[in-house]
């Protein structure tokens, strides 16, 4: 593993962790009716409209990093999947399954009469 490719993905597992906690900050909208009235609006630390703007912004661009680094990870993935196809590792061969009858192998009939202990009696 590439030390770019290390990067980006400690950068992508940071901004996984980023948007799970971003998420879990934002109210949920019946919380933003209660405030409308006057309940705990004064207590908002970005004011009456709550943290909707702000933290609605951020977690945008972490999801746009996490899109971006995915991404990434996408690219370096097929890289090196191509890189071990060039290094001669046989691919998987397709076997021809169109026999004819004359090449399929016959069994050869027993003369000899099934023990009763072999087969069950027809009924």
């Amino acid at each position: 593993m590439e030390i770019t490719e290390t990067l980006v993905l400690v950068v992508h597992v940071i901004l996984a962790v980023a948007l799970v906690a971003l998420v879990l900050l934002q109210q949920g909208k019946g919380a933003e009716a209660g405030a409308a009235f006057g309940s705990g609006a004064s207590q908002t630390v970005f004011g009456s409209q709550g943290t909707g703007s702000v933290l609605g912004r951020v977690t945008a661009i972490v999801a746009t990093g996490i899109f971006l680094t995915s991404f990434a990870l996408a690219v370096f993935a097929k890289q090196k999947a191509e890189s071990i196809g060039d290094q001669g590792i046989p691919t998987p061969v397709v076997e021809e399954v169109g026999k004819t009858l004359e090449e399929a192998p016959v069994l050869e009939e027993s003369s000899k009469p099934a023990v009763d202990g072999d087969v069950p009696p027809a009924e």
